[in-house]
Formats: structure tokens, C-alpha cells, sequence
């Protein structure tokens, strides 16, 4: 039986994060992933390192990605530093497009409120169609405007998993692919993790495993109430560069395809895609730039999002501190924070700290008087 003083449960973004952080530490962390099979959240995400309107019902969720988005140049390059991997990240800002006066006015007024509301505040324009046409040639007249935020970048989320997973093993730590977690148990000093290759004792353990956190939580008496969402994708064969910046459903890569998807479907755990979304999809996408209607679309697919039910972050822990939670939406954006301070918060106070309560699970339980 391998034994630890670490254990993190997922090998997605967020796990990855995590286990790199502690390795990053000095701890010697165990990566437990499930494999390919699993249902990677990654596959489904622009790669957005998005600030814009994020934690509008939430503030403390903004002033979170704020900061993660603020560490994340530093991040990166720390990254390429440890393991020769370029993330592809860029800052150059992201405009969130919108097609009617009325949506450009109400997304607005959103991000004022919000700027108000938050710690750390964020830059913001709103550009009328023309404006944003001037700004960005390629936009079609069906564009109405759009909210300009130069505190927005992109990354390869793809490269990223890889980068973390790659990092995690070069400081020390070790990735074990093919571990579902079974079963997990308290024992006389830590927990035991259970798997088809046999158990793991850890004296921590971290669920990190996305949508298996809600199976998984309440093993150790924590609480997910995540669920998953559907996001279909397409994504085009390289075209000349023509979006420099990030928008919110469609991106251009470093390679010159394009990736556009925006929807949204409760749809169980059915990865599959649907006709009706991606010609939706494609439609709006031809509409906000119109040089991609003869650009062949090369592959389409569907992934699960992880959603809790106000669409912020869930960070838990046992009242022993043997055992956290961390379930998020945004992993990508939060991959510095996650990496950096969370860990700091883990091997210190953990998730006692009032900076967490906003975050706690119990914030869906709350009863009216």
C-alpha cells in the first residue's frame, strides 16, 4: 500500500494545480487521476483567463479571479521555467460581445455594479458597434458593441493539464493514472483512499475530481452539490490571424484555427453534440465575424462543465483538516491561485479562514427567517 502525506483526488486542471503547488512546496504529493475516461472539463474551455463580469452575484468570486488573473503572466512563465511547455498565454484583453443595444446596455450596467461591489477592481469600456468595429476590424455589422476588459488573457488549457501534470512530477511529486477512487475512509491518522490498483494512505487528501466530488464528498461528510453542464465546441481549420484578443465564445489559437462555443445545456453526463447547438453556434459565430463562413469547421465535440448551483467556487474542509474540497467552474482562471495561495491556505489555517466563508457550501442552506 503506497502511503503520503498528500493525496490530491483528480487530474484535471484543478487537481493538477493543486498537486503542483504542493509539490512547488516540498511535499511529495500523489496525483490520483482516472484516466482519459474521465470527464475532463478541460476538452469543453476556451482557454479564457476571463475577469469580466465573473462573480457579479458574488463579489468576493471576482476579487478572486482578479487576483488569479493578475498572477497569472508569472504563473506561466514559471511554468515554461520548470517543464519547457509554452501555456500560450497572452494578456492583450477580451471583449464579450454583444448583438443587440439592450444586451450592450445591461451587461454595462452589470459591470458597474460589480466594479463597485468588488475589492479589486477591474478595467472595463463599453464600445458602441462602430467603436468596436474600429477596434476590431473583423467584427461583423451584427454586432451591437461590446464590453472591452484589458484584464483578460487566454491560454491553452490543453497544454496547461500538461504542464502542471509534467511540473507536479519534476518537483518531486507523482502521477498515478488509472486510480478512480473507490472509496475513501478515515483512519487512525489520515485517510485511506481506495482503487482498483490497490489502496492509498495519505495523512491529507484534497478532492479535486470535479463532477466525482459529489459522489465522493460525502464519503469524508463534505458536501459538492455540483452539476455537470454541457458546452459543445467547434473548431476550425487555420485561417489567417485575425483576432489578436479573446472575446467570450469565440478564440483564435496560437496556430490560427478558431474555437467558438458558448452554449449551455443541462443534459446529464451525455457528452455527445447536437445539430441544432452546433448550427446555432456556427450561426453566431459567422454573424459576430463573417470572414468564417467559408472556414471549415474540422471538429466538433461536447464536455461537461462543473457547475454548483450559483456557479462560484466550493472550498470545504473536515473540521479535522484531513480532508478539503475544492470544486470550481473556472479552473483555467484559477490555476494560479490554486497552485499558489490556496496551497499556502491548505499546509496553514486551511478553509477556517474567513476569506473562505463566502465559499463554503453552506451558503445553499441558508433558511429564510
Amino acid at each position: 500500500m503506497r502511503s503520503t502525506q498528500w493525496a490530491v483526488i483528480g487530474g484535471g486542471i484543478v487537481g493538477a494545480a493543486i498537486a503542483y503547488g504542493l509539490a512547488r512546496a516540498g511535499e511529495k504529493p500523489l496525483l490520483l487521476d482516472e484516466g482519459d475516461v474521465a470527464h475532463r472539463a478541460a476538452r469543453g474551455n476556451l482557454g479564457n483567463v476571463w475577469v469580466q463580469g465573473k462573480g457579479a452575484a458574488l463579489p468576493p468570486y471576482a476579487d478572486l479571479s482578479r487576483r488569479a488573473a493578475n498572477d497569472w503572466a508569472a504563473f506561466a512563465e514559471e511554468l515554461e521555467k520548470v517543464t519547457d511547455i509554452d501555456v500560450h498565454f497572452r494578456r492583450p484583453g477580451a471583449f464579450f460581445l454583444c448583438f443587440s443595444p439592450e444586451e450592450l446596455e445591461k451587461r454595462g450596467a452589470m459591470m458597474a455594479r460589480l466594479n463597485d461591489a468588488a475589492t479589486v477592481k477591474s478595467r472595463f469600456e463599453v464600445l458602441e458597434g462602430d467603436e468596436l468595429r474600429r477596434r476590431l476590424p473583423a467584427a461583423g455589422p451584427a454586432l451591437a458593441g461590446a464590453i472591452f476588459s484589458p484584464d483578460d488573457g487566454t491560454a491553452n488549457p490543453l497544454r496547461l493539464l500538461r504542464a502542471l501534470i509534467q511540473g507536479t512530477v519534476a518537483l518531486g511529486g507523482e502521477y498515478l493514472p488509472c486510480r478512480r477512487a473507490e472509496n475513501i475512509t478515515f483512519t487512525g491518522n489520515g485517510v485511506e483512499i481506495a482503487t482498483a490498483m490497490g489502496s492509498v494512505r495519505a495523512e491529507r487528501v484534497v478532492l479535486a475530481a470535479g463532477l466525482g466530488n459529489a459522489r465522493l464528498a460525502p464519503l469524508l461528510g463534505l458536501d459538492a452539490p455540483v452539476r455537470p453542464v454541457r458546452g459543445q465546441i467547434l473548431v476550425t481549420e487555420k485561417v489567417r490571424p485575425f483576432l489578436d484578443c479573446g472575446t467570450n465564445f469565440v478564440r483564435q489559437t496560437v496556430e490560427g484555427g478558431c474555437v467558438f462555443g458558448e452554449s449551455s445545456e443541462e443534459a446529464g453526463f451525455d457528452e455527445g453534440t447536437t445539430l441544432p447547438v452546433l448550427r446555432e453556434t456556427a450561426a453566431r459565430a459567422v454573424a459576430a465575424f463573417p470572414l468564417l463562413r467559408h472556414v471549415q469547421v474540422v471538429r466538433a465535440w461536447g464536455a461537461l462543465r462543473i457547475m454548483s448551483p450559483d456557479g462560484a467556487p466550493i472550498y470545504q474542509q473536515t473540521q479535522d483538516g484531513r480532508a478539503f474540497l475544492v470544486s470550481v467552474h473556472s479552473g483555467v482562471t484559477l490555476s494560479s491561485f490554486h497552485a499558489g495561495p490556496l496551497v499556502e491556505t491548505l499546509m496553514g489555517e486551511g478553509f477556517s479562514t474567513p476569506a473562505y466563508h463566502p465559499f463554503s457550501p453552506e451558503r445553499f442552506h441558508v433558511q429564510a427567517a
